[in-house]
């Protein structure tokens, strides 16, 4: 592209080589405009379209749902049809919530697509005209005023000012001027100015476009997901292959067939995971309705696992750690009295109506309001990309005065400066660019009409009031939080020292090459912040750390985070983002500020440690009665529960269950993740001392007690529910029962009620054989016995975890899991 350093006339013949050859005066012809309409496709975002019913249909295609497929094959062929319709329902509805996701988070390209302009002022057959946006092609020449979404990427050829507010593209956060050979990018706003353009880019060629390319193809697959298919899997293989020996025991033995294939299937729908996603996720959505009571709504539930996961927060400087509001520095002053005579004479350059940053700025930073009222601005010079300054002749009782404020050099240029004024100039401008500050000088004329440099006023965008307590408190939780901005080196290292957050910011363009992929010699991991970044920056950043092993969070509000936030692990759009990233995140805060963030990983652990709970429950529940029943029928030829006795456990299993969603939990000090190894671990131990303790009261009953086969099925029966139920308050944390935080009372009610009816039905004979007050009240006995044994190896377990992890240097430890929390 042409460098504005060496503009010259714009001429088609002087214009740069990529930049089409259009005649100024006459502009494309229509003929010529349809042709490279043919060739480069509309001035718009392509999607990709896919049915919406092969969509649906993509989500019956899975372990999990083949396991669902295949009970409700076996149930319609054996003609249990009120296990078909149940079966049948919770398979389409577990569709449908999957399929309405999807369809949600494909709305940050329908967001993106909006932001275009809708109508472009062309030049063609030498008339202007407006036409869509979408009929632009590359070498229309364009007008671009003072208020016009820029239509397409688009090379400024002839005028002499343009202002963009290209904040949302580049995080950059000061309009931009620009000059003639400058590219303006589609989709920047004009703030002030007018200007001619040839447009170089259209659709998905624009920097607007690739930045769109990028949400759609990023993603990064859930954590979640991830453990729930293990899980998944696991008791899938097992109740399989312990159903498959059941069979085969059975069809050797001469068992009559279709009494065996019944109570494999209720076996199988019992055992195999099929509520597993569903009471996962409304545990995740009962979480995230607290969320939204603390102002931050959640747009895809999995991301509630990923934030008590996150170990890393990719902050947008701009508007999340920063107020996004223009501020004034302590004025440096010359040969003005004071410092307020600096900010007047800059305020009087300045139009207070203007919507310029810079101007509102100086004006709101005036110590008194009323300062300008004495003043009458005769003739006003708006800011000239090419003398670097803005300048007004102005009136008063005393007389009349000239005031100027602009760049540094510009106004050493207006006043004829000598070497000392010049140098003075250069040291305190280095000094103040070296915190972080962009710099104005400001002078003004002396009664002879000679200039006189006033002094100097630094300008920043100040951080946010609870910014650096948030910050300390997320660094607390091990959150590590790093800065992300598409302003200068200099400017993030002085933000990021106020808020410490570290001052080893390094500069994107010298983290990645031009393909994109990390030079070596930058630690990307190690970073502190990052600046100077674009959008495919961000991008590749987010991926990187995920590369190394980290949970990542983004936050965001523009339009160029939407890649970034779609790529994160927990994509977070701040109060006040445009809908692109809203539609991007995950996390969407309604309320101002990052603390909002911290409070929500809190929440998100809680139902983390809900999530575990519950995994290490169902995986332990369903290895005890399948290793019991398989055993049972392989060793002894005895079915130790019957049919109805199954789907009654289940049912009264159902209730605790989507009550833990409800139960308080502890917060971890540090970020959770599935430790697989461990949840299976446990819950195969507690799993197997069931399976003992089932077997022990069996031998009991039969051998002590010589009790008839029937009323031991209903001492199993019995066993098995209030153990089950048991094993809720054992999984839910690390140590003793009684250790805070307690259960919740909706938790403890639910239980003990399904306890009390099962023990009941046992006790009277509803649909079982009835065994009396007394035994029942010896299997309540034996339960409690076996439930301090499997507290007392649960903690035990913990405590060989955490030794184990105490033996191993903090720099190679894992990020914590659940299972091992404590």
């Amino acid at each position: 592209m042409m460098d504005p350093k060496t503009a010259t006339e714009p001429t088609a013949a002087s214009a740069p080589a990529d930049v089409p050859k259009t005649d100024l005066k006459t502009g494309l012809t229509q003929a010529e405009a349809a042709r490279l309409l043919a060739e480069h496709g509309p001035n718009a975002i392509g999607e990709k379209h896919s049915s919406p019913l092969l969509k649906f249909l993509s989500f019956f295609w899975g372990p999990i749902p083949w396991m669902i497929e295949a009970a409700a094959i076996l149930s319609a062929a054996v003609q249990r049809w009120e296990d078909f319709a149940i079966i049948t329902i919770m398979l389409l509805i577990n569709a449908g919530v999957g399929f309405w996701q999807e369809f949600q988070a494909d709305n940050a390209i329908a967001a993106l697509k909006k932001n275009l302009a809708l109508k472009a002022h062309v030049l063609r057959d030498g008339a202007w005209r407006d036409i869509d946006a979408a009929d632009l092609v590359p070498g229309d020449v364009v007008l671009i005023r003072l208020g016009n979404i820029i239509p397409a990427d688009v090379t400024l050829v002839e005028g002499d000012y343009l202002s963009v507010d290209q904040s949302a593209l580049t995080g950059e956060s000061l309009p931009v001027d620009k000059a003639v050979g400058d590219i303006a990018y589609s989709s920047a706003f004009a703030k002030m100015g007018e200007m001619k353009g040839i447009v170089t880019a259209t659709g998905a060629a624009t920097y607007f476009g690739r930045t769109a390319k990028l949400v759609e193809t990023a993603g990064a697959k859930s954590h979640f997901q991830q453990a729930v298919m293990r899980i998944g899997n696991f008791l899938i293989l097992v109740t399989l292959a312990l159903v498959a020996v059941i069979l085969a025991v059975a069809f050797v033995r001469g068992d009559p067939f279709v009494e065996t294939i019944l109570f494999a299937l209720i076996l199988t729908v019992a055992a195999i995971p099929v509520a597993l996603p569903a009471v996962l996720s409304v545990t995740m959505a009962v979480g995230a309705v607290k969320l939204a009571r603390m102002k931050a709504i959640v747009s895809r539930l999995e991301s509630i696992e990923e934030m008590a996961g996150m170990d890393i927060l990719c902050s947008d400087k701009t508007g999340t750690l920063t107020k996004n509001q223009l501020t004034l520095g302590d004025p440096i002053a010359f040969v003005a009295k004071d410092a307020g005579e600096v900010i007047l004479s800059a305020a009087l350059a300045s139009q207070s109506d203007s919507p310029d940053a810079i101007d509102q700025a100086i004006v709101k930073g005036l110590p008194d309001a009323g300062a300008l009222k004495p003043f009458t601005v005769a003739k006003f010079v708006p800011f000239d990309p090419v003398s670097k300054r803005a300048e007004a002749d102005v009136t008063e009782s005393g007389g009349t005065f000239s005031v100027a404020k602009g760049a540094p050099q510009a106004i050493l240029d207006l006043v004829g400066a000598d070497a000392d004024l010049t140098a003075k100039v250069s040291e305190n401008t280095d000094a103040l660019a070296a915190k972080g500050y962009r710099t104005l000088g400001v002078a003004r004329t002396d009664k002879d009409g000679k200039w006189r440099y006033l002094g100097l006023l630094p300008l920043f965008d100040p951080p946010r009031d609870d910014a650096l307590e948030t910050i300390h408190r997320a660094r607390s939780m091990g959150l590590d939080i790093r800065m992300v901005t598409g302003d200068h080196v200099a400017i993030a290292r002085e933000i990021a020292g106020k808020l410490d957050l570290g001052t080893d910011i390094i500069a994107a363009d010298k983290a990645f090459d031009k393909d994109g992929k990390p030079i070596g010699t930058v630690d990307i991991e190690t970073a502190d912040g990052y600046a100077q970044v674009f959008p495919e920056h961000k991008y590749r950043i987010v991926k990187e750390l995920q590369a190394r092993g980290h949970i990542v969070g983004m936050t965001g509000d523009g339009v160029n985070d939407a890649p970034a936030l779609k790529q994160a692990d927990v994509g977070i759009a701040v109060s006040g983002a445009t809908d692109a990233a809203r539609a991007a995140a995950d996390l969407v805060l309604t309320g101002v500020g990052l603390s909002v963030i911290t409070s929500a990983m809190e929440e998100a652990r809680k139902i983390f440690e809900r999530m575990n709970s519950y995994a290490i429950f169902r995986i332990a529940e369903t290895m005890r009665v399948l290793l019991f029943m398989t055993l049972s029928i392989i060793v002894f030829n005895f079915y130790p529960v019957t049919a109805v006795m199954i789907v009654l456990l289940a049912i009264l299993n159902d209730f605790p269950i989507m009550m833990i969603a409800y139960d308080n939990a502890p917060v971890a000090a540090k970020p959770v993740r599935w430790d697989m190894h461990r949840v299976l671990s446990l819950s195969l131990i507690l799993g197997v001392l069931g399976v003992v303790a089932s077997f022990g009261l069996f031998w009991i009953a039969e051998e002590y007690m010589h009790l008839p086969r029937e009323t031991i099925q209903t001492l199993i029966f019995l066993k098995l529910l209030v153990a089950g139920h048991l094993t809720i308050y054992l999984t839910r944390n690390t140590g003793a029962i009684w250790e805070r935080p307690w259960p919740n009372w909706r938790l403890i009610v639910v239980a003990e009620t399904t306890q009390i009816f099962g023990t009941l039905a046992a006790v009277y004979g509803w649909t079982v054989t009835p065994i009396g007050w007394e035994l029942a009240l010896l299997v309540w006995a034996y339960a409690l016995v076996w439930f301090l044994i499997n507290s007392v190896v649960k903690i035990t377990f913990y405590r060989f975890l955490r030794r184990g992890r105490d033996d191993v240097p903090p720099a190679a430890r894992p990020a914590q899991g659940a299972a091992g929390a404590g």
